[in-house]
């Protein structure tokens, strides 16, 4: 038997069951407002059962609101901890901003501080994202936050962001039986700087239940909610219904076996990962609650015989493509709504081009070395984008510590953040040319290059040279022909 608790942080105890409240916004989105009174009350049956944690996010509805009327009008407050996401629009992040969001939020819930704040980043060539998390952190040293977390960030970028000293300690991503991500490069990351997961999606929509088995194939606009909506997405990316339902089969052969519904394998299954701290299921509070049967899972106790059948059948599936996360950055979106039409109007550029002539055109980063040395970060002459030498630099910080690959992809990052702004984009990448600092480096260097260079394949050359500027690794210059 699993136990109901697990530790977050050494302070932050959290079950290993977290009733997500993202299906309040789907509840409201007629225009209605749910009662918080009302609504509240409905939240008392979880955590007598011990499952005292919840999810929401600045998005989901009146969901801080109703979770922070419950918190605050019973006698079992202190047993509960709130989580939520801040998810700012894409672009500049200021103090202000940080700080107004963090404030809503508590206001909302109408606490002193925030027990996980979770932040959410849309576009990594535009390193404001990390001024988002620096400011977090001021926020967190301060009071007002507790802990960070982070959602829906790839490996790469969680390497980044714990690497240059943010304390994160969790990422909450999409992680299922048809979307194993998790268990890729997130497992190194999570491993060396010590970040649980928080697993959502694990029931996929619904979809993972005896619900659909044997059923027939759904077409897209035969689905009612948003999670169907989006979750029959990646069962299409992953493999064919036949596939998904060879799948079905194999996981209520398990469930059977163990005398549990489909839904507690599916979850359980996911928690077999040791660097899952909880599933995240979500709940439509006063309509449908599972309490008695989402406890059955932490009952189950999975053999190697049960995970092999599930593995096996696991098999028959395609990668999801991307990192974790990736969803809601590049195509094919695996959304409700199949694009970012539900989320984002648009993606600003990372840098404002300055025009020369018709012909030539240049950004700046702002680095001081730009300044002193007189030279730009990038410039655009007629088809032709060349990019200068460049270092983990952004505004007084240097990003990625001593982690050679994280201070590589950050690199990489801002050398895609130039050249999209000159109307470019990674792809259009001919020659890359890498200097690194010290010998040991090259392969972590070289590998973090072909993750975000894979089936770009410039042509490239990587030499060691000693570097200027204290605790750089690695420096990159990279030549791109926009077609």
């Amino acid at each position: 038997m699993m136990e109901m608790k697990t530790k977050l942080a050494p302070d932050l105890e959290v079950s290993r069951i977290i009733t997500g409240l993202w299906q309040i916004a789907d509840m409201e989105r007629d225009g209605r407002t749910l009662d918080p009174d009302e609504t509240a009350l409905s939240m008392e049956p979880y955590v007598r059962a011990g499952m005292t944690s919840f999810d929401m996010a600045d998005h989901y509805g009146s969901s801080e609101i109703i979770a922070g009327t419950f918190k605050n009008s019973t006698l079992l407050g202190p047993q509960v901890q709130l989580f939520t996401k801040w998810v700012p629009k894409p672009g500049k992040i200021s103090r202000e901003d940080v700080r107004s969001a963090v404030q809503l939020s508590l206001d909302r819930m109408k606490q002193k501080s925030i027990d996980l704040m979770q932040f959410h980043a849309w576009h990594y060539p535009d390193a404001s994202w990390l001024d988002g998390l620096f400011y977090l952190d001021e926020l967190r040293k301060e009071g007002l936050i507790r802990h960070i977390g982070v959602t829906n960030f790839d490996a790469a970028h969680l390497r980044i962001a714990c690497a240059s000293g943010i304390s994160i300690v969790s990422n909450q991503i999409c992680y299922s039986l048809i979307d194993g991500r998790a268990e890729g490069k997130m497992r190194q990351v999570c491993n060396q700087y010590g970040v649980k997961l928080l697993a959502f999606g694990t029931l996929a929509g619904g979809f993972l239940t005896e619900k659909w088995l044997d059923q027939p194939e759904p077409k897209q606009e035969e689905l009612s909610t948003w999670s169907e909506m989006k979750y029959k997405r990646f069962i299409d990316v992953a493999g064919t219904w036949d596939d998904f339902q060879h799948l079905l089969r194999a996981v209520k052969t398990v469930a059977d076996r163990h005398d549990v519904s489909m839904a507690n394998i599916s979850s359980r299954f996911i928690l077999e990962n040791q660097n899952v701290a909880s599933v995240i299921i979500g709940a439509r509070l006063g309509q449908s609650e599972h309490i008695v049967d989402n406890l059955n899972l932490l009952d189950v106790d999975l053999s190697m015989k049960d995970i092999d059948v599930i593995r096996a059948a696991q098999e028959r599936f395609n990668p999801i493509p991307g990192g974790c996360g990736d969803e809601y950055r590049k195509p094919p979106f695996l959304t409700a709504s199949g694009d970012l039409s539900h989320h984002l109007e648009k993606i600003p550029h990372p840098f404002d081009p300055v025009e020369i002539d018709e012909d030539r055109s240049q950004v700046f980063s702002g680095t001081e070395w730009e300044e002193y040395a007189g030279y730009c970060r990038a410039v655009k002459d007629s088809d032709r984008i060349y990019v200068s030498g460049t270092t983990s630099t952004h505004g007084l910080h240097m990003i990625g510590g001593n982690d050679a690959a994280a201070q590589t992809h950050f690199v990489i990052d801002k050398i895609e953040g130039a050249i999209e702004s000159l109307g470019g984009s990674l792809k259009d990448v001919v020659r890359t040319r890498i200097f690194v600092h010290r010998m040991e480096d090259w392969e972590p260097v070289a590998r973090a290059h072909g993750d975000r260079f894979h089936g770009i394949n410039p042509a490239n050359t990587l030499v060691q040279a000693q570097l200027i500027g204290e605790g750089y690794l690695v420096e990159i210059e990279a030549e791109a022909r926009v077609r």
